[in-house]
């Protein structure tokens, strides 16, 4: 099979057939072969009963197995499930994500299946550079987010957020997305090994249908995922070298400082000079509590180290090939 399109919705019952009819054609012009899989995230509108007579359609008219193929979710998990359920399921060499809000066009998918195949990416991501969303509320602190990701990530994409992607199949089945870290695909895929990454100009279109189901909360989250996936990409497999190297520094910097405070009185008490309790010095005791966060950081790092060993996935490596 070339190509798998995989298309987490909720709630976008009215885009479905014309996003189903639009694929179709162009699969059909190009002479692809396909599977649509269609991720329902819970939906509490008609989407899933839309899904379940596009299928019907299409095996009733063909007389055979359909192109059309449908998960249904009993709640709403979010996008990063789908994605993840929708990787599992996906047989094409080429694996597509889109949205289903019209907003990506399938018009698209065969230039980016062409750089997948011909031009030897792991990863190719769309770059919506003309935009019709709200400038205020989505284009700013979307280009913001960006380029907060490129600087942490050294992933050069304008829009990595852009649902428009195209993938090798090896590299879907070789992440895992989790928890709202579809955002950060690309960076996930390199720190599996898939380096050739790039991006592609693709059209954005107008919201036919409905609302927008992300609020400008996804910008703070997507900042807290940035950073967990940056903690666990750098120390996830020696968490030591982070809180035991903190640790330490803290917990000698308190030592430090508390050799200081006592050399002090020593010394004014040597000399005959008046000089604070040292119980009441506010640096002692700012010493003192640096040497006692400076030893938890070490013991949390110490038990990081407890669990990472006992993990089953400690030694899960990904290989390249063999011969």
């Amino acid at each position: 099979m070339d190509i798998s399109i995989i298309v987490p919705l909720y709630n976008e019952a009215e885009s479905l057939p014309k996003l189903n009819e639009w694929i179709a054609r162009v699969m059909k012009e190009n002479g692809f072969s396909y599977e649509v899989i269609y991720v329902n995230d819970g939906s509490t509108d008609e989407s899933w009963k839309v899904i379940e007579k596009l299928q019907r359609d299409e095996v009733q008219s063909t007389k055979e197995e359909g192109h059309v193929h449908g998960i249904c979710f009993r709640r709403n998990y979010g996008k990063s499930a789908a994605l993840y359920c929708g990787f599992k399921a996906a047989q094409g060499d080429v694996v597509i994500t889109m949205d289903a809000d019209l907003q990506d066009s399938p018009d698209e998918i065969p230039a980016l299946y062409h750089m997948i195949k011909e031009e030897g990416y792991d990863l190719v991501s769309g770059w919506k550079q003309k935009r019709y969303d709200n400038k205020l509320t989505k284009n700013l602190p979307s280009k913001l987010f960006n380029a907060t990701a490129r600087r942490v990530t050294g992933i050069q994409l304008h829009d990595m957020n852009c649902g428009l992607k195209a993938y090798r199949l090896e590299v879907v089945k070789n992440i895992e997305v989790f928890s709202e870290m579809h955002r950060y695909i690309p960076y996930l895929a390199k720190n599996a090994g898939f380096t050739k990454i790039g991006e592609k100009v693709v059209q954005h279109r107008k919201r036919e249908f409905g609302t927008s189901k992300f609020g400008l909360n996804r910008f703070v989250n997507g900042y807290l995922d940035l950073m967990t996936l940056w903690f666990l990409n750098k120390f996830g497999k020696q968490p030591m070298h982070f809180f035991g190297l903190v640790g330490s520094l803290m917990f000698l910097i308190g030592f430090i400082a508390v050799l200081v405070v006592g050399g002090m009185k020593w010394y004014a008490l040597a000399n005959g000079v008046p000089a604070m309790l040292v119980g009441v010095n506010p640096y002692f005791h700012i010493a003192i509590l640096m040497m006692i966060l400076g030893c938890m950081l070490f013991l949390a790092g110490f038990l990081a180290e407890l669990v990472i060993r006992n993990s089953p996935s400690r030694n899960d490596y990904l290989i390249k090939e063999e011969i």
